[in-house]
C-alpha cells in the first residue's frame, strides 16, 4: 500500500512529522507492505537562496515580526523536535529555495533511496546548517546516501527531475493541499500535520485493511 508524503525541506514540522510517521510504522504489522513516496511541496516558492540570512531573520521579515519573536517561535519548534530525538539549529540554518533540493529526492528516488535522501536533506538543514540549494551540498550527501555524485550534478544541470517536482506541487494544489506535512493513504485517507504517532497507526491500519479487501490477489511480502 502507498503512504504519500508532501513535504517541504525547509519547513520544521515536516520533518517532526516524520520522525512520528518513522515511530508508526515500526509498530505497524504490516510495515513491509508499506510503500512511502515522498511528494514536493514548496511553502515559499519565491524565496531566494542568501547564505548570508538564517532563518531567525527569514522569519522575522516574513511575518513581520521582530528577530527576538521569530527566535521564540523557532525555540518553540525547537523543544517540539527534541521530544522525538531531533536537533535543530535554527541559528544555523540558511535561507534557501528548496527547489533542487526537491529535484535531488526524485534522483534518488529512481534508485530506490528517497527516504534515505529526505532525512539527509532535513539533517542537513535542520542540524547541520547547509545550504540545500548548493549543488555542492547536494552532491555530498548524495555520495553519503552512496549514490554518485557526478550523476546527480550532470542530471541537475540538464533540467531532469523538474517535471516531476512540478507535477508533485501540481498535483498538491489539486488536492487542495495549503500546508504540510500532508500524508495520503492509499488515496483514499488523509492527515495533515505532525500528528501523533497513535494517529499515524490508526490510519494506516483502516487504510490498509480497506487496501486488503480490494486488493486480495497481491501476495503479501
Amino acid at each position: 500500500m502507498h503512504v504519500e508524503i508532501w513535504s517541504d525541506v525547509m519547513c520544521p514540522f515536516c520533518y517532526i512529522g516524520k520522525r512520528k510517521f518513522e515511530i508508526a510504522l515500526a509498530r505497524f504489522p504490516e510495515k513491509e507492505n508499506i510503500h512511502v513516496v515522498w511528494r514536493s511541496f514548496q511553502l515559499s516558492p519565491d524565496m531566494k537562496t542568501d547564505p548570508t540570512k538564517n532563518i531567525n531573520q527569514f522569519l522575522a521579515e516574513h511575518k513581520g515580526i521582530n528577530l527576538q519573536e521569530a527566535k521564540r517561535m523557532n525555540d518553540y519548534v525547537t523543544n517540539m523536535a527534541s521530544e522525538v530525538g531531533l536537533i535543530y539549529h535554527f541559528e544555523n540554518a540558511i535561507v534557501a529555495n528548496s527547489f533542487n533540493a526537491h529535484r535531488f529526492t526524485h534522483f534518488a528516488k529512481a534508485y530506490g533511496k528517497q527516504n534515505e535522501a529526505e532525512e539527509k536533506l532535513f539533517h542537513a538543514y535542520f542540524t547541520d546548517g547547509k545550504n540545500t540549494d548548493d549543488i555542492q551540498t547536494l552532491m555530498q550527501l548524495c555520495k553519503e546516501i552512496e549514490l554518485d555524485a557526478a550523476t546527480l550534478e550532470k542530471e541537475l544541470e540538464s533540467g531532469m527531475y523538474v517535471d516531476e517536482v512540478r507535477t508533485d506541487l501540481a498535483e498538491a494544489n489539486q488536492l487542495g493541499i495549503r500546508g504540510v506535512p500532508f500524508f495520503l493513504f492509499n488515496r483514499k485517507l488523509a492527515i495533515s500535520g505532525a500528528q501523533d504517532p497513535d494517529i499515524f497507526l490508526k490510519a494506516m491500519t483502516k487504510a490498509f485493511n480497506e487496501w486488503r479487501v480490494l486488493n486480495p490477489e497481491e501476495e503479501l511480502l
